[in-house]
This record gives C-alpha cells, structure tokens and sequence, in this order.
C-alpha cells in the first residue's frame, strides 16, 4: 500500500461511494443494505488486499484480464515514460503514434498472417460494436446491402453498448433496454451439462451446431451477414464446448458464406494455452475481437484484426469508415499492451498456461467428491463447478443463481474471489499463478461448497 493509501479513511470512502458512486452490474438497493463497497487497496501477484487488510487470492483475474499478475512494475514504468513523451493523440486524420502502430504490427504477429490490419477501440464491447458497423458496410460494399443479420448465442455476452448487448443473448439485458434491435437473433448455446441429456458431447456438439444452420435457413442465407461467438461462453458460465462444435459451425458458415466472429476478449492472448482461443476450439474466423488480456487490464483497450481477404475489398471500394472513438489507439495504452505482450512472449507464459493446464483441471476435479457439485470442467486456465442439487441427473436448485451467489459471498468471507455465473462457480486466475496458489485456491473454494451445502442441504 502507498504512504498516500495509508493515510486514507476507508470508512470515509465507502461513504463517500454510497454517496456518490453508481456502479455497474449492480443491484443497488441490495448493495446499500448490506454496507456498502469493499475497498480494495494493493495488489501483488495473484493477491489483492482491501481496506481491512484482507489478503484475498483473486481467482479471477480481476474480470479475466490481470493475466500477467499484479504489481508489474515495467507496465508502470512504461506508462510513466510514454506520458512523458506524449500523453495522448488521436489517431484520425492520417495520423498515427509509435506505440499505437508498433502495437498494430505485434496483434498482427501474434495471430495466423491472414490478420494484418489491426483497428483499435477501448474496451470489449466496442470492439464488438465495431463489427457490425463494419460488417454490414462490408456487405454493402459487396453489392448484398440485404447480409444485415446477425446469429449468437443466448447468454453469449459480447459487451455491455446498446449493440453490443443486443449482438449477446443476455436476456436480462435484452429487457432493460425494452425492445431488442432489428437484426440479432439467438440460437442454443453448446452447453452439455444442461442440454445435452443422454447424448454424448460429441452428439450434442453437432445437435448445438445444427441449431446455426436452422437459423441461416429461417433468416434466410442471403440475409445473414456473421455468426459470432465467443470460443469458450465466458459470463455464460465458461462453457467449453464439444470437439465437434466449432468445426461443424465452420463448416455451415462456409457453406452459407457467413462470416464467422471470434470473440477473443476472454479466450485471446494465451487464456485457453494458446495465443487464441479458436487455435484451441479448432476454427478459422474471419473477425477476431480482442481486449482484457490484451494490457492484462493496466490500461483500457480492444482491438479488432480483419483477415486479409475482408480488408482488401473494404480499402479498395469503402471511402471513408465513419466510425472511431477519441481514445483510440491510445498512445500510453498501446505502449502499456506492447509491453504486456512482450512479457508474456519473454515469460513464456502461453507455454506456462498450456503446462500447468493438467494440474488445474485435476486440482478442480478434486472438488467432484463434494455433496453440491455436479461437474468440474477446465481448459487452459478458464474452470467452472457446476452446482447440483442431484448429482446423478444434473439437477438444479430452484431460483436460478440463489445458491451461486450464496457461494460467492461464501468465498468473499473465505478471502477468495470466485464469480458466480447463475448456478455455475468460475474460475480465470492469473498466468502466472503457481501450483501451490492452485492448491489453496481450490482448497478455498471447498471451504466455500461446504459453507453453502450447509444452507442449501434441506433442499436437497
């Protein structure tokens, strides 16, 4: 903690943000009745510390994006000399900045080489509202103004805009914003556990993936302009689909010639135990939307790589893209996720990803003992534990995310974070998390299962 830090009043400031704070994803009312924020203070490495002096391991990464770790202090560094140099720029009007292009050039030399054009945003969600500005102006550009459609998932989440909310199949958010845009259209998330009955995953990979093309087919092909999805659902409740899921989806998009979106905002830059998740699902898309890891969350900024293919006909017949933000390509930004990549390049933390993902998929499995979970299920370093209510027919408890948030709050007051997705306990820690933070992350969480089946047993 700073001198500065030490000095503050954290009672002060959690009256300060009751007063004053509006916060995102938050029922307010319920957050006020039971006090207020916890004030976090410090980070190092996989921990933070709020203004109790808790010690809390974060097997969360923050929001899936602190995947170098906390406390880097060359990230610092690197924002204090670019702030210096210059602070800020546009990138409009035939301008640009060193780090800003020098970060375009290294995206595009971590992803396959049909990705070189790299156009930068500041979070997720718009990256994710920059394709569909740039798909359907892509399609009109190709003579088919008709290609408007959009296909997701339900619960697929792809940023918190008006668009981007409606681009998700969040239907939570579909309400609050009163009527869905024309456009979006939905179809059944590949998740085995729930949906897939007496099926094998693979069967069910395909039954998942025929649900695209019945959807190309209702909208009708020559209508539909991408599918997206994320390669594993994150907030979905990191749902790791079947082996057969994402190559028959390829397969349908081609064979319609709907263009295919990663969203790589959780998955990209070594999530999954490579550079990005489709490399680990086994697809090729056509868009790849990106930001969290992409600074590992020490600055905000997305980006959007096009392939090659899509680009070549947008420069040649697009004029003017009427689209960007004032933040950009932010130059301290871009310096800042240069760095970041370079770690993970120097550190080899992809590799180290890929090699410790065995030991977490054991570690989780551990917990398939325990009278409340129902499966454990990982890849890379993205894990879930699902909670049953009847073990043996994967049953639910009633109220849909009661008894996830009952373990979340378990976990906090265990001095772990563990985000709760409905009914579904999630896990994204740090790359650079050791074996033995594995072990006690997960004992951590046990402590938190057998909290909450002592509240929920009568209902099992």
């Amino acid at each position: 903690m700073s001198a500065h830090q030490k000095n503050v009043n954290i009672a002060e400031v959690v009256q300060h943000d009751i007063d004053h704070h509006f916060h995102p994803f938050t029922d307010h009312k319920a957050f006020h009745a039971a006090g207020g924020p916890r004030v976090i203070t410090h980070a190092d490495g996989v921990y933070i510390w709020d203004g109790k002096g808790n010690k809390i391991l974060d097997g969360f990464s923050g929001l899936w994006c602190v995947n170098v770790g906390y406390g880097r202090k060359e990230l610092a560094e690197v924002a204090y000399r670019q702030m210096l140099d210059l602070p800020y720029y546009n990138t409009f009007f035939k301008t640009t900045t060193v780090p800003t292009t020098e970060l375009a050039a290294k995206i595009s030399s971590v992803l396959p080489k049909r990705f070189q054009h790299i156009f930068f945003t500041n979070s997720g969600s718009e990256s994710n509202d920059t394709i569909v500005r740039f798909v359907r102006h892509y399609w009109k550009l190709k003579g088919k103004p008709y290609r408007q459609h959009f296909i997701g998932r339900v619960r697929g989440y792809h940023g918190s805009t008006m668009v981007a909310a409606n681009l998700g199949g969040m239907a939570g958010m579909h309400e609050q914003v009163g009527t869905e845009f024309a456009g979006f259209h939905h179809v059944q998330q590949p998740y085995w556990y729930d949906f897939g009955g007496d099926k094998t995953p693979e069967e069910f990979g395909l039954e998942a993936a025929a649900a695209v093309e019945k959807k190309i087919l209702e909208v009708g092909p020559e209508n539909v302009a991408a599918f997206i999805g994320e390669p594993i659902q994150g907030a979905a409740g990191v749902l790791i689909p079947p082996t057969t899921y994402w190559p028959e989806v390829q397969r349908i998009c081609r064979k319609h010639g709907v263009l295919i979106i990663s969203d790589e905002v959780i998955c990209g830059f070594g999530r999954t135990g490579k550079w990005w998740g489709f490399q680990s699902l086994g697809f090729e898309p056509d868009i790849v939307t990106m930001a969290k890891g992409l600074s590992s969350g020490y600055q905000p900024i997305g980006a959007v790589a096009f392939a090659d293919t899509l680009i070549k006909d947008f420069f040649a017949l697009g004029g003017e893209f009427y689209h960007g933000m004032t933040y950009a390509g932010h130059p301290v930004a871009a310096a800042v996720a240069l760095k970041n990549i370079e770690i993970i390049e120097d550190e080899k933390l992809v590799e180290k990803v890929a090699e410790l993902a065995p030991y977490f998929a054991r570690a989780l499995a551990s917990l398939n003992d325990h009278p409340i979970v129902g499966e454990t299920r990982s890849l890379g370093l993205l894990g879930a534990i699902e909670l049953s209510n009847d073990k043996a027919k994967r049953g639910r408890f009633k109220e849909s995310g009661r008894v996830g948030t009952i373990c979340r709050d378990h976990c906090f007051r265990n001095n772990l974070i563990m985000r709760a997705c409905w009914d579904t306990m999630v896990l994204a820690p740090p790359f650079i998390i050791s074996k033995k933070e594995i072990d006690d992350m997960v004992k951590l969480a046990r402590l938190a299962l057998d909290a909450t089946h002592e509240d929920v047993k009568a209902e099992m």
